[in-house]
């Protein structure tokens, strides 16, 4: 029979085992508690390249009205001291859309020739904006606001903290570029 010797670890090992562990527990402990889950909504995102759009359904994106509007739209919106430029959209970009900002935070989108939207029925509050009837949709970090009364659906989304000077311009193009029709709840 062939004698085993065992090796047990130095007791100045397994004290310094165990320190280590508990720092490392403390120090997620610590961290879990101080810093978020996510950025911060209201951080600034600094866009760098062509925004990414997702495609939505927009049976009617690639009509003449949408082709007329997207033509007659400036290069320059106005928000404030600081105009938002209009902003090139990621390939492949959907069909009857526009995209202006300010290259941080999130974007003003256009996009023309959607589907009617949900919201609208025949007790929606409209609201007139140069002439055009618009229905806005509030969401928790931008709000959209359809042109109802138009041949095509418009809509222009906006994030929270933009003034009113985007919708302003665009309800001033959509009146000149595309005919007014009675809405259609």
């Amino acid at each position: 029979m062939t004698e085993q010797t065992q090796h047990s670890p130095s007791r100045t090992a397994v004290v310094s085992g165990a320190v280590l562990a508990g720092l490392l527990v403390v120090g997620v402990v610590v961290a879990s508690r101080f810093l978020p889950d996510e950025p911060a909504a209201d951080a600034p995102r600094v866009h760098d390249g062509p925004v990414g759009l997702v495609p939505v359904d927009a049976p009617d994106a690639g009509a003449p009205q949408c082709g007329a509007l997207l033509a007659a739209l400036p290069d320059r919106l106005p928000n404030g001291d600081k105009p938002l430029a209009r902003l090139p959209i990621a390939e492949p970009a959907p069909v009857g859309t526009m995209v202006w900002g300010d290259r941080v935070g999130d974007p003003v989108v256009l996009r023309c020739g959607l589907g009617k939207p949900p919201e609208l029925t025949s007790t929606s509050a409209l609201r007139d904006v140069s002439g055009v009837r618009w229905l806005p949709v509030d969401g928790e970090v931008s709000a959209t606001w359809f042109a109802v009364d138009r041949g095509v659906y418009v809509a222009l989304t906006m994030p929270n903290g933009v003034g009113t000077g985007p919708l302003q311009t665009v309800s001033e193009v959509v009146g000149r570029s595309l005919a007014v029709q009675e809405v259609r709840p």
